[in-house]
Parts: C-alpha cells; sequence; structure tokens
C-alpha cells in the first residue's frame, strides 16, 4: 500500500509496491493516485481501478446484471479466458456476447447493464466511476419468459 505522503508525490517519499489484487486504487482529480484496502462502496467519488483473480462465476457475480450509470466502465481479462454480456436494450434481443483472452478489454457504455462469465479462472482488471452502481438478480432460466 502507498502511504499518503508518496501518493501525494512529494520529493524523497518512499515508492512502493501495491498488491492490486488486495487494493482498489483511486484516481482523483487533479492527477492523484491512492491506493487503499479493496472496499464494495458504490458510493465513493473518483475513479477506481480494481483488479482481482476470478475463479468461479461467483467472484464476478455472473449470476448479476451490474450497470454504472455514472461512467464507461474498462473491463480487461489480464490473464486467462471470458465472456462478457451486455443485456438486451430492447425485448426481443438477445444477449450481446463479447469473448476477452488474456491481454484483451472492452469498453461498456455508460448505463449498460452486463455481467461476466468464466471460461477458465482469469484475472480481471475493471476501472470506472462506482458511484451509483447496481447489481441486480438475473432470473433463472426456469423463469425467463415467465414474467420472473
Amino acid at each position: 500500500m502507498t502511504t499518503p505522503a508518496a501518493s501525494k508525490g512529494r520529493p524523497g517519499t518512499a515508492v512502493t509496491p501495491i498488491d492490486l489484487l488486495a487494493s482498489s486504487v483511486h484516481l482523483r482529480p487533479g492527477g492523484a493516485i491512492h491506493a487503499t484496502r479493496r472496499t464494495a462502496d458504490p458510493d465513493e467519488d473518483g475513479w477506481r481501478l480494481t483488479a482481482f483473480h476470478a475463479r468461479t462465476g461467483a467472484d464476478v457475480h455472473a449470476d448479476h446484471w451490474e450497470v454504472h450509470p455514472e461512467a464507461e466502465e474498462l473491463v480487461s481479462c489480464l490473464i486467462g479466458k471470458m465472456r462478457l454480456y451486455l443485456r438486451p436494450e430492447r425485448p426481443g434481443q438477445q444477449e450481446e456476447e463479447i469473448r476477452l483472452t488474456a491481454g484483451t478489454a472492452v469498453i461498456v457504455p455508460r448505463g449498460r447493464w452486463h455481467r461476466i462469465e468464466l471460461d477458465i479462472p482469469s484475472n480481471v482488471l475493471a476501472v470506472t466511476l462506482p458511484r451509483g452502481s447496481r447489481l441486480e438478480k438475473r432470473p433463472e432460466p426456469q423463469d425467463v419468459g415467465r414474467g420472473a
């Protein structure tokens, strides 16, 4: 983790490694970058960079749709293989599937519901403004078409 002094870029301060898999990196107005212990606060101000290792669908909340109303989101597969799905914008449309392999990324449009499914365990990097982000449980396959 960085120290408060190091995050302000003062000359002569220590520069230390950041464990990206255990931290959130906050990109602040004015160019400041600050690393903190990971939190799930969707109302936090400022851009947040989050990297994590996902072993199962539960690690990427594959059974939920997610939306970020304040900004686009960069989602990158650093290691592994996964699929990002965009929820249909109109009834009758199919989910849009984007395949991501190691070293690829996608920009999810602002306000677009999306979800991730893993093909194999993967390291994921995401950057967005978390303020106002929401999750919505996906209906079970047997409930689709029954108004659930």
